[in-house]
Order: structure tokens, then sequence, then C-alpha cells
């Protein structure tokens, strides 16, 4: 049994989750860098193969885990992915892709490993998104999964108290990660099978939402790597750490008005322009 502090890390093979399980190794954490396919790191890291949205996988991967550490530090549920489009052209397909990594994904890994952490006295870390409490046009889907990732969170928080098991929810804002070109690819081909008449109806909305997306400047995966360790490493954790525009979106828009804010997003957005 190792004498680190180990801990696990999903969706660890780009972005945010491999800056994040480089930057727990240096600081000398035993670090699981949960995989679905090929990962290379500093052979420290212990690659674990682990797909979210596979049940099976994660108890074999739970399992493994508990025949080499006695218990868990941390447990970072970073495996996400982006299902954007307007609701009515989102296959059915996508919304459960959409909802199986970002939502029953993480309730899955916090159910196979809790006991690991529940013994290494750790704490469970989710990285949401804005989204999950501003829910965006034309990211419903998203929206959706993020809104279910925080309500999972805020439970979670309250059934471990008694372990005294600290539950953080981590809100990256724009950040540099191929998460968002191949959520573009996967939106693309999914307009590319649905019906022409009905994607016609919203080129204006799609036009839109391109051009506002372009006006962000995306931010680093260090950083958001740097807030995750950080609350990784707290003695006392804060409930929730908002990185860059997930300030302004998570704390500021929830509290105006519904009509106000709606009216906010449309402009922010290009929407209240577009017509039927």
């Amino acid at each position: 049994m190792t004498e680190a502090r180990a801990v696990l890390v999903t969706g660890s093979t780009g972005g945010i989750g491999t800056a994040t399980v480089r930057l727990l190794q240096r600081r000398g954490f035993t670090v699981y860098a949960g995989a679905r396919g090929r990962a290379e790191f500093d052979p420290e890291v212990r690659v674990l193969p682990l797909d979210v949205a596979d049940p099976e996988s994660v108890a074999a991967a739970a399992k493994r885990v508990a025949s080499e550490v006695d218990g868990l530090w941390a447990v970072i549920n970073n495996a996400g992915v982006i299902v954007q489009g307007p609701l009515e052209l989102v296959p059915a397909d996508e919304w459960r892709r959409q909802l199986e990594v970002n939502t029953l994904g993480p309730a899955a890994v916090v159910r196979e490993f809790l006991p690991l952490v529940r013994a290494g006295a750790g704490r469970i870390v989710n990285v949401s998104a804005a989204t999950g409490r501003v829910a965006m046009p034309l990211l419903g889907a998203l929206s959706a999964s993020k809104a279910g990732l925080e309500a999972l969170s805020n439970a979670l928080r309250l059934e471990l108290a008694a372990w005294k098991i600290p539950v953080v929810v981590i809100e990256p804002g724009t950040t540099e990660t191929e998460i968002f070109a191949r959520a573009g690819v996967a939106a693309d081909a999914s307009l590319q099978r649905a019906d022409r008449e009905r994607v016609e109806l919203y080129q204006a909305h799609l036009a839109a939402y391109e051009k506002a997306m372009s006006r962000f400047k995306p931010g680093p995966v260090e950083k958001v790597a740097e807030v995750i360790v950080r609350a990784v490493e707290a003695r006392r954790p804060r409930r929730r750490y908002a990185i860059a525009e997930a300030r302004t979106l998570g704390a500021i828009l929830p509290k105006l008005p519904a009509g106000l804010r709606d009216r906010v997003l449309s402009s922010a957005l290009g929407l209240n322009g577009v017509k039927a």
C-alpha cells in the first residue's frame, strides 16, 4: 500500500484533466488517471481504464484501486462532454450521451469509490459549469446535465456531512480545450441527420450563437487545474470555486428577475434580433 495521498481524476486524457493529473503528480500525490483510451503521463502516474458512462467499467476501476491503496484523498469528477444545439434538433442519443457522461457518470463514480473516500477521510470534487446554475439557449442539454450535477453535489454534501467529507463544485469559464471543438463536430453531425426544414428554422440562431461565442477568449487549462488542486489540498475547502466569466454567469445572473435574466442572455448571444 502506498503512503502518498492517492487521488482519482476522471477524464484525464485531455485539457483540464491532463493538466490536473500532471499538477497533482508534481505536488506529490499518487494519481490515478481515469481514461477511456490511451493516456501518456509520467511513469509514476497510474493510468486507470475508466469509462464513466459504463457502470461495469467504473466498478472494475474501483476494485483495482481498492486492491492498491487503503483510501483516497480525493475523487475528481472531471470527465465531461458538451452537446450543443436547439433542443428540437438534438437527437435522443445525444441527449443520453450528455446525461450519461456529465450526470450519471459522476453519480456512478461516487457510488463505487465512496468507500475508499470514506476510508481515506477524503473529499469529492465535481467539475461543473456556470450553465448548471444559468441555463443557456442552444446549450439546453449541457445545462440540464450540469444542473443535475449541481443538485447531486448539494444533496451529497448533506448526506456525507456525518463523515465530514467535503463536496466541492468547480466552475471553469471558457477554457482552451478540445472539448469545444469536439462539441462543434458532434453538433454538425447531428444537424446533418436532422430534418432540413427544421434546421433552416434555426439558421439565424446558430449564426448568432457562433458569433457570440467567438468573442470569448478562452483561458489556459493550467489555471483551472491550479484551482482544482487548491480545492484538493485545502484543509477546509470552499463549497464552490468559480473561475473567469463563471463568476459573473453563476453568481450574478441567477439573482436577476427571470424576465431581465432572459433579456440579458438573449442580448449577449445575439438572439434578441432573431425573427421567426
